[in-house]
Formats: C-alpha cells, structure tokens, sequence
C-alpha cells in the first residue's frame, strides 16, 4: 500500500547527519605508517562440505547456527532454489558461504544463508523440483524420489564456505563492528542487506527476538497496515506468504520502528546519525535480563495500544496532503510512542483524555508541520519533537 511506501522511504534515511569523521592521513609517510599499524585484519580458512555434511549441521543447530527470520525476511522461490540444486547437478561453481566463529567451534551465517536454507529444504523433501532448465526431467520430483545415481550424484556435490575465526582483529574493542564491517563488504553485489537486516543478523539475542515479537503486536500492524500475524507454525522458519508482500514487514522495517521506540527513551543517547543511534542501542542491550525484557515487552505492547485507542484511524498520521491523503510519519510515531513510554505510569489517564491529546498533537501538527515530519532529520530536531509532544502530556495529565 501507499502507506508502506511512504514511511519505509523516511525511516530508511538514516544518514550520517552529526557523525564525526577523524582526519585521514597526508602524506606517503604517513599512509605507509597507519597501513603498517593498521590492527583490522581478517583471519580466515577455507573447507568445502558436502551437501548432506551441511544439512547435518544445520539439523544440529549445535555447530551452525542458520536462522532465516533474523536475516532476511524475503525467501527464494521454488524455482530459485531448484535452479541452485540443478547447478550442483551440473557441478556448476556456486558463490562461497560466509561463516563467522562466534564461540570456538561454532559458527553464525553471514552470507549464502539462502543457498544453505534451500539446500536444507530440498534433502529434507520440503520442496518439489520446478522450472529447471538443462534437466527438466527432474521437474516434479523430490529428493527422496531422486533415482539413485542422481541422488548419489547430488550427494557428492559440495559448496565451498570461508569461515572468519575468532582471531579475527580490529582496532575498535566491539567485535560487532567488524562482523558489521565484513557484512556490509559482502553485501556490495547482490542483493544488500539494509540497516535493519544488518542489525538482526549481527546482534542476535533476547533484545532482538523481542523486537521481533513486538512487530507482531496486533494493534501495531493494524496502525501500519500489515497482515495481522498469525502463526500457522510457530518454528523459527516460520513464514506468512501475505506478510511477505508488505513492504514494511519485507524489509524489516517494522522492527526498525519497534527499535526506535526504545533507542530514543533517553535524550543523553540520542546523538549523532538515526543509524548509529539504533546500531549503539542494539550492541548494547543485546543480553539484557528476562527482567528488563518483560518490563519492554509490557511497555511497549500497552504504548501501542494506547496509541490505537487514542488517535484511532488517524494513528500516527500527519493532516491531508492536497489529495486528500494522510500520510504515516515515522517521526510522529517517534514522538508520540517514545513520550508516552516516558511517563508510562499515567497511561491510563492519558487513554481517558485521549480526545484531548489528539486535539493537541492536531494543533502542534498545524503549528510546526515542519519539525514533526523529519524534514530535520538531526538529533537536536528528534528531542525538540519529543519535547513538544512530553509538554501536550504534560499539561494534561
């Protein structure tokens, strides 16, 4: 929907607007000597594994850890993937996967989870054959209903991995940054990964399963028009088809939202780009406690559907543009969620004098349509709007 469309082309700017850069470098000397002292470097082998090694692994989820729903959301079609298997029939050379050594002896996928996941499916009979080319007899077929030789055959295909040890170095203390560095290197060809697909492979745990679960929320979707969730099949593989062809649950944007909420709670911490503020909130509270996990989970879920039951329809929407349109706003939504979380406390008050808190935020919007759009897209600009939004709440409650 157009709704979608609008909201993921904002909350996809994040800039680097207030980054500071360190001063490069002049002369030959001194390139020479910061090449010389330079500490990043990546510390790498080499193994080819077989087809049925690497289903193995993943079965065991022990050794490799391979968790589609937290990388990228978007997964390859029947035939996409049947094309992959057909070019391990033909021994056609299919690109490395990327595996990163997150403990000694286990490894997290970086690049290639696609591949793997489709490999994964076809020896565990998830998918038929379609739509191959140069050996179009094998359409319609299973694995398991592969003739011998040609099961044989795929059995002794392998895809190469590199694997990124541990020992891997940088000059920054957080080894987040430089699987975050790797990340985005690996992404430059094919299809790349954005900032919050970023964020949900590198900083795995409980915050991020939580923000997950959060995009969930059925007021939520419902505000940002996205198919309601509903899970036919609760394992981590889970996918719904009509979820799939919204924008906002595509790429990842609605978790990108739901981190916000929480990213912009304290004003000490907004500094710098959008992007580096949700980068630094993901790294940092990537192992909070169940404790504080709950206390997220219920802040948020009882905020979200306050905002429903305040503002209605018109959630998080600016006044009608010249056709008529109210078009969502990602800085509203900051504004307003972030600013009622703050003062959690009178939330059942604020819900009882919602009209007047809706009438409030409808004059701020005609008064200063400028600043509670984003159009100054800097941090002093988000902690004006969610000054201006605290002090309706303020007054009223």
């Amino acid at each position: 929907m157009a709704v979608n469309d609008d909201i993921v082309a904002e909350i996809e700017e994040e800039d680097d607007n207030g980054e500071l850069h360190e001063e490069l470098p002049k002369s030959d000397q001194e390139i020479e000597d910061a090449y010389a002292n330079n500490v990043f470097r990546v510390i790498y082998q080499t193994n080819n594994f077989l087809l049925p090694q690497l289903r193995d692994l993943i079965n065991g989820r022990e050794v490799l850890n391979l968790r589609p729903e937290y990388q990228r959301r978007l997964r390859w079609s029947a035939k996409k993937k049947s094309l992959l298997i057909e070019s391990l029939l033909l021994n056609i050379p299919v690109p490395p996967i990327y595996f990163f050594e997150n403990d000694l002896a286990r490894y997290e996928v970086m690049d290639g989870q696609q591949r793997l996941n489709a490999i994964h499916e076809f020896l565990e009979n998830d998918f038929v054959l379609t739509g191959m080319v140069k050996m179009a007899f094998l359409n319609g077929r299973r694995y398991s209903r592969l003739p011998p030789k040609v099961r044989r055959g795929l059995d002794r295909a392998s895809v190469s991995a590199i694997v990124l040890l541990q020992e891997t170095r940088s000059d920054e203390k957080d080894p987040y940054l430089v699987r975050r560095y790797v990340f985005e290197r690996l992404n430059t060809g094919g299809e790349k990964l954005n900032a919050q697909e970023l964020r949900n492979s590198i900083y795995k745990g409980d915050f991020n399963d939580l923000v997950v679960e959060l995009a969930r929320n059925p007021s939520f979707c419902r505000i940002f028009n996205i198919p309601v969730y509903s899970a036919v099949d609760d394992n981590e593989y889970y996918e719904n088809e009509t979820r799939q062809k919204n924008t906002l649950y595509r790429t990842m944007g609605d978790c990108q939202l739901v981190l916000r909420s929480f990213a912009l709670m304290d004003d000490d911490r907004i500094s710098g780009s959008m992007r580096s503020i949700l980068d630094r909130y993901m790294r940092d509270n990537k192992d909070i406690s169940q404790l504080e996990i709950e206390a997220k989970r219920n802040s948020f879920s009882a905020v979200i559907e306050a905002c429903e039951a305040i503002f209605g329809e018109e959630t998080f929407r600016l006044p009608p543009d010249k056709s008529g349109r109210r078009r969502v706003s990602a800085a509203l939504y900051d504004s307003i969620t972030v600013s009622l979380m703050r003062r959690i406390d009178n939330l059942p008050k604020f819900v009882e004098k919602g009209f007047e808190i809706k009438a409030s935020v409808d004059a701020l919007l005609d008064r200063d349509l400028d600043l509670m759009t984003g159009q100054a897209n800097t941090s002093d600009a988000t902690k004006k709007r969610l000054a201006a939004v605290g002090s309706i709440l303020d007054s009223i409650c």
